[in-house]
């Protein structure tokens, strides 16, 4: 039986679980691959603290070098983070011939173009399926699974985080700043969530799965992205009143000439299957031409849940080393010869719905003066509300539009808010309701 050496980067949390299983599962790995999985170098600048595990002895070292140039390892598993020095390592391990297993989102979504173009012209393989959703299997179902469809759209909840703070304000009634301490304490938010809350994280995951799904190349920088530090209780309560639930969506749709891909706080009616997904649990709907709507489910961080993921990938790359198939199954889900220019859609030509909130003088005439100014550009009413508690003189008005341009709900927006009945910047949360009327 052959037995592969793996070196692992990085002993963190995640690579710290990688770990585990690989000593813990051996046997069943190993009978379900036909290979030893020997993890022959672990390298970490922190080789001191008891991460809980047996290890043998000379595993444990922080020479790096040692790892990725080492000519007995076949696979190195990156689980450092960050863009720059896992870029180098990661790099220099495709220049040695080593196939890569990574859960470098960031890296991928920024970098990814260079160093799968790298990996190829070396002839190895980065599998990265626990960058995007954890343990949910999103890359093999859209790589694999939907290899025959067109995939049509892809809309989910990729942050932990972002859905922890957002069900707590749901469920508590919590102000914004009160929610994200509280995932703080309990550890679900990073000392620095900025990442998390502000967006980039899930951005960074779905600028993978575009490129996965449509052909293209890697570009996170023309996703538009808008994280959830502006929800209120008020606008939570208000989304309940109308039938929805605010989520924060990575959105990826397929139209005819571009793609569109963005980030935002979303309404969603409460009988989608996505607005019961509540505290760190992710989950991804993508539809195929073939296949409608499929649903993947599951916790999207967390050490043994992504180390569950990194086995996953460990394990395909030993069985194409084992037959000889390395390649088999492209890694960005299409041939290079086949990855074509496409542009992403600027938010400002997106046409979707339009839960609007403006702050306004309680007085005859102005529901009329904002509808008025929407109705010059096209944009109709749905719905509204127009109660609430008078604060300083001023009362919510809250609406619903039919569908609309975004460009022109800014332009309407812009010439309200300087009418003299205006008393605060409105709040503007897009709206993904298919049963809608357009």
């Amino acid at each position: 039986m052959r037995t592969m050496q793996l070196g692992l980067v990085g002993f963190g949390t995640v690579g710290a679980g990688a770990a585990r299983l690989l000593i813990d599962n051996a046997a069943i790995i190993q009978s379900r691959t036909g290979a030893k999985l020997r993890l022959k170098s672990i390298a970490d600048i922190d080789i001191e603290t008891d991460r809980g595990i047996a290890l043998p002895d000379g595993v444990l070292t922080t020479d790096v070098e040692a790892v990725i140039d080492d000519p007995n390892i076949d696979i190195v598993i990156e689980m450092i983070g960050g863009e720059t020095i896992a870029k180098e390592i990661m790099l220099r391990a495709i220049a040695n011939g080593k196939h890569i297993v990574t859960a470098n989102k960031a890296l991928l979504a920024k970098h990814g173009n260079q160093l799968f173009r790298a990996a190829a012209d070396h002839g190895v393989e980065i599998a990265f399926e626990a960058s995007v959703g954890g343990c949910m299997p999103v890359i093999k179902t859209i790589r694999e699974s939907m290899v025959a469809n067109h995939i049509q759209s892809m809309v989910g909840i990729l942050n932990g985080t972002c859905n922890y703070i957002l069900s707590n304000i749901t469920d508590a009634g919590s102000a914004f700043q009160a929610a994200l301490a509280e995932a703080q304490a309990s550890g679900c938010a990073e000392a620095d969530p900025t990442l998390d809350i502000e967006g980039y994280d899930t951005a960074h995951k779905l600028a993978i799965i575009t490129a996965l799904a449509y052909g293209m190349e890697i570009n996170f920088d023309d996703i538009y992205i808008e994280g959830i530090t502006a929800i209120t209780p008020m606008d939570i309560e208000y989304a309940r009143q109308f039938g929805y639930k605010i989520k924060l969506l990575a959105i990826g749709k397929r139209s005819a000439n571009a793609v569109e891909a963005r980030v935002h706080p979303t309404m969603i009616p409460a009988d989608n299957i996505l607005s019961s997904v509540n505290g760190t649990l992710n989950a991804l709907t993508i539809t195929g031409d073939a296949t409608g709507d499929t649903l993947l489910y599951g916790h999207g961080a967390g050490m043994m849940p992504t180390a569950s993921a990194v086995l996953s990938d460990i394990v395909d790359i030993a069985r194409n080393l084992l037959t000889g198939a390395g390649g088999r199954v492209p890694m960005l889900s299409y041939p290079f010869e086949h990855i074509q220019p496409r542009p992403i859609k600027p938010i400002d030509d997106i046409t979707t719905h339009y839960y609007i909130r403006f702050s306004a003088l309680d007085r005859p005439g102005v529901l009329s003066i904002i509808s008025g100014i929407l109705g010059q550009f096209n944009i109709s009413i749905q719905s509204v509300h127009q109660k609430g508690r008078r604060s300083n003189g001023s009362v919510p008005i809250v609406m619903l539009t039919h569908q609309a341009r975004e460009k022109h709900i800014k332009q309407a927006i812009e010439q309200i808010v300087q009418q003299d009945v205006i008393t605060a910047a409105p709040m503007l949360i897009r709206i993904e309701d298919n049963q809608q009327p357009g």
